[in-house]
């Protein structure tokens, strides 16, 4: 399903993060596979992954009813904001869906972005936290978590396995979801959904934001100042984000910074964005499937 407009699918680009993660990258491709079809392309913004995790993904791609691409640009350092941007121009979608590789989407997650798209909003998502121990379980394919009922959920939660289980009940039309200003707390560009031409106003992600943290909040800041509002995705939109070693945060402090001052004087457009990401020569486009 993808929203419709006039009872026209809109089309939908799936832009899904990685880097250096070839096996949780797979786990994700393969509970989004089941939800695409026509009105859907996927595109795998890779962050600069060595050859053999393109490699592994020709190998091991699970079906898509819709086309898959890889676009790969030069590994320099945390430089998420530049790969989406790249992704983004290869893309042809009316509507984004931006996805990270390590977020494994639920089995009605595409459905669920689409019942909840609406002009003038974007989708903030939502995500539960899995354990060291269950993720190993997904990445190898021992587990799947859409086939767990309310029981295992709660003993999950108990042993301190995941972070919340409520999401079982999904309910897209939950009072309380929308909100007119900027909030700092529980933006997630892992499971982000916007309107193109609202992206392409606000010229994308800045790639001026290196290293780890707040390119997210930088654009949603940008988007409300743009006059969207911000339509949060619990009990519809989550994700099952895989565990990982946190990232090095040196450079959180400096980018933080730097959003509070674009608060400050109300900056809608992104200063290197998606329009300064034109023609670069370094950029592999590679067809999956």
């Amino acid at each position: 399903m993808s929203q419709e407009t006039g009872g026209t699918p809109v089309k939908t680009s799936v832009i899904v993060l990685t880097y250096r993660r070839a096996t949780a990258l797979l786990a994700v491709l393969r509970a989004l596979a089941p939800q695409c079809n026509a009105a859907y392309e996927v595109l795998v913004a890779d962050d600069g992954s060595p050859a053999e995790d393109l490699a592994a993904l020709q190998r091991d791609l699970p079906g898509f009813g819709c086309p898959v691409h890889h676009v790969w640009h030069p590994d320099t350092g945390f430089t998420a904001a530049r790969a989406r941007n790249l992704a983004v121009r290869a893309s042809s979608g009316e509507r984004l869906i931006f996805l990270d590789g390590d977020c494994v989407p639920n089995p009605r997650f595409l459905a669920m972005h689409a019942l909840m798209a609406r002009p003038g909003e974007f989708v903030n998502g939502s995500r539960v936290l899995m354990s060291q121990r269950l993720t190993a379980q997904m990445e190898d394919g021992r587990l799947d978590v859409s086939e767990a009922g309310l029981a295992q959920w709660l003993a999950w939660r108990l042993r301190g396995d995941v972070n919340k289980w409520l999401h079982l009940w999904q309910w897209p039309g939950a009072p309380g979801r929308t909100e007119t200003g900027f909030r700092w707390r529980g933006i997630r560009s892992c499971n982000l959904a916007v309107w193109r031409a609202d992206f392409v106003a606000v010229n994308g992600f800045d790639e001026q934001f290196s290293g780890w943290g707040h390119e997210d909040a930088d654009l949603v800041l940008r988007l409300h100042e743009h006059g969207l509002h911000r339509r949060n995705g619990f009990l519809a939109t989550e994700v099952f984000h895989l565990w990982h070693p946190e990232n090095s945060r040196l450079d959180a402090s400096r980018n933080r910074d730097r959003v509070i001052e674009r608060q400050q004087r109300h900056q809608k457009r992104a200063e290197q964005g998606l329009l300064q990401a034109v023609g670069a020569a370094d950029v592999r486009v590679t067809r999956l499937n």
